[in-house]
């Protein structure tokens, strides 16, 4: 699978928040209406809105609309190919010509 750098920085950025990662471990229970959100974590619709953006964005996240309401939930898509560029980017694997240094 190919990585794209910036792509896999969106997904990353998507970790890179407290409140986002409380949501996560929100959604990880089920899908979750944003009035739901809201009220568990206490912070302002507008707050709500941006990190939904940003783990929308990534992909992480899916958003249905039902009525006035949005519903979020982790998508299985969305988590393996995060999970795909966590790997690609931490994997260890160097050739014996790059473990070669350059002065001689």
């Amino acid at each position: 699978m190919e990585i794209d750098a910036k792509k896999t920085a969106t997904i990353f950025k998507a970790f890179c928040d407290e409140n986002r990662i409380r949501i996560l471990m929100l959604l990880s229970t089920g899908e979750k209406c944003a009035c739901k959100l809201l009220e568990t974590l206490q912070i302002t619709q507008p707050t709500l809105s941006h990190h939904m953006k940003i783990l929308c964005d990534s992909g992480i996240v899916v958003g249905r609309k039902d009525g006035k309401w949005m519903h979020y939930s982790i998508s299985e898509e969305g988590t393996a190919y995060a999970k795909a560029c966590f790997s690609a980017v931490t994997n260890c694997h160097q050739t014996d010509e790059e473990s070669q240094c350059c002065i001689k």
